[in-house]
């Protein structure tokens, strides 16, 4: 792993989207993204920028189970504002929340996966160590699978809701597996919430408790973390 010590979450998407740039400069036509406040930054400096997405793909790591594509609290939702209506893509892909086959749909996501290598995989980390949605226990060789989300990422998520009680309580979810597929990862994390689990992450065992330590099994992950966040390595 290649750590990258930033000042700040606004440096941090700088650097991440410098390593993107370097990609599609290199070649690279996939990015595996991801949602919530960690990679808005990156997400703001890819909007302002000039570079030309139209012939890039995308593939999201999840999507919260019962909410659609034009429900403001989805995946979808927060991708469109954030990226898509400002920088096209060629192709976007997020799994179906409403998928009246839960199972189907993840058999086809996985299927768009693998007809859509990632070239680089963009990550945050919950606290408790989780990369998607796959929570501690979740089998480091798991593929895209429902997801029954734990109290502690519900409430970390809340703060996006009215109240607590409309947090979805599952989600579709790329499996470890599915992610460690990507070429190159590169995972950001900041705030001394994050410590315990970047520690955990670069210093621990692999483990299925902690499920961000299966990327010590990957050749090419880059970790960009602020001084908050690796207090403890």
């Amino acid at each position: 792993m290649e750590i990258i010590k930033v000042a700040n979450a606004e440096e941090g998407g700088k650097k991440a989207f410098e390593l993107i740039k370097t990609g599609m400069d290199n070649g690279a036509k996939t990015l595996g993204l991801a949602t919530g406040s960690t990679p808005v930054t990156l997400y703001k400096e890819m909007t302002e920028s000039d570079l030309d997405f139209s012939e890039m793909t995308s593939l999201n790591l999840d999507e919260y189970v019962g909410l659609g594509g034009n429900d403001a609290q989805s995946y979808r939702h927060f991708m469109n504002e954030q990226l898509f209506t400002k920088k096209p893509f060629k192709e976007t892909f997020v799994p179906n929340g409403k998928a009246e086959d839960l199972a189907a749909e993840c058999k086809h996501y996985e299927e768009i996966i693998d007809a859509h290598p990632i070239d680089i995989q963009i990550l945050g980390i919950g606290q408790n160590g989780h990369i998607g949605f796959n929570e501690p226990g979740t089998p480091l060789d798991s593929l895209t699978h429902v997801v029954e989300l734990t109290e502690s990422t519900i409430n970390a998520n809340k703060r996006y809701f009215d109240k607590v009680e409309d947090v979805p309580t599952r989600a579709v979810s790329m499996g470890i597996g599915s992610i460690l597929k990507g070429k190159k990862m590169i995972l950001m994390a900041y705030g001394e919430a994050k410590a315990d689990a970047i520690k955990g992450m670069i210093d621990g065992p692999v483990s299925v408790d902690l499920p961000a330590s299966a990327l010590q099994n990957h050749p090419d992950v880059v970790v960009i973390v602020d001084d908050a966040a690796a207090s403890k390595l």
